[in-house]
């Protein structure tokens, strides 16, 4: 049985392996930027074992320096978090488990864990489910550990990066950037931004960013069962 856990555990870890390079190098730059904020080193570390949500924790750290407004912050996090909701559909028939595991699954169904989880082939001598967790497990740690070395080296050496408040907005630029060059045709990217600027006139810098989000959604439903229809892909 120790051997099989052991096997269990390996595997996990080497599946696993690239996303802890790229979740502790991220984990760091969220807890330095947490640090720039004026946060203590704990609340990186906290936020990271609770939330748990990669780019929302960004926007909530933003928005923890502004007026709070819990109605604002939830719907954010709902919308900018739905995409969830289409992996958990997708890993249905591949997390058919009960007890305390499949709550850890559900937990740390992460992009990244989605990916790993969902195209995982396990040799006859593991078991599918150990596996999963582990990965599952491994995947938190990594982006725990590396909000705490961020938060933790920001504080202890006062580190004060200039321009780190600018590093998401870059990696959504270069994510739009490379999405938009990909695309045959550009409805959808022209349509987003004609989308922002409309809310933000009309809705204020406020709320804006919920009313854009809301919109995108129903713009990708729209286009979801245009294609269903047998419709062009925008």
């Amino acid at each position: 049985m120790n051997s099989k856990r052991g096997r269990n555990f390996r595997l996990a870890l080497t599946r696993s392996s690239p996303v802890f390079f790229g979740y502790v190098i991220l984990g760091l730059g969220y807890g330095l930027y947490m640090h720039n904020l004026g946060f203590s080193f704990w609340y990186p570390t906290l936020m990271a074992a609770t939330i748990y949500g990669g780019s929302v924790e960004f926007i909530i750290a933003t928005l923890l320096t502004q007026h709070f407004n819990p109605v604002n912050v939830l719907l954010i996090t709902a919308v900018v978090g739905f995409r969830q909701f289409f992996y958990g559909i997708s890993m249905l028939t591949k997390y058919p488990h009960r007890g305390w595991r499949k709550f850890l699954l559900l937990f740390g169904l992460t992009d990244e864990t989605f990916v790993i989880n969902y195209s995982l082939q396990v040799p006859d001598d593991c078991d599918e489910t150990s596996v999963q967790a582990w990965i599952t497990i491994l995947d938190y740690a990594y982006w725990v550990l590396g909000a705490f070395l961020g938060g933790f080296f920001g504080a202890t050496f006062n580190v004060q990066v200039k321009g780190l408040d600018f590093v998401m907005t870059a990696l959504f630029i270069v994510l739009a950037l490379e999405q938009f060059m990909q695309e045959k045709r550009h409805i959808s990217s022209l349509s987003g931004v004609a989308i922002t600027i409309g809310c933000l006139l009309v809705f204020g810098k406020t709320y804006f960013l919920i009313a854009t989000l809301l919109l995108l959604v129903a713009e990708y439903y729209y286009f979801y069962r245009r294609h269903q229809k047998g419709g062009d892909r925008a």
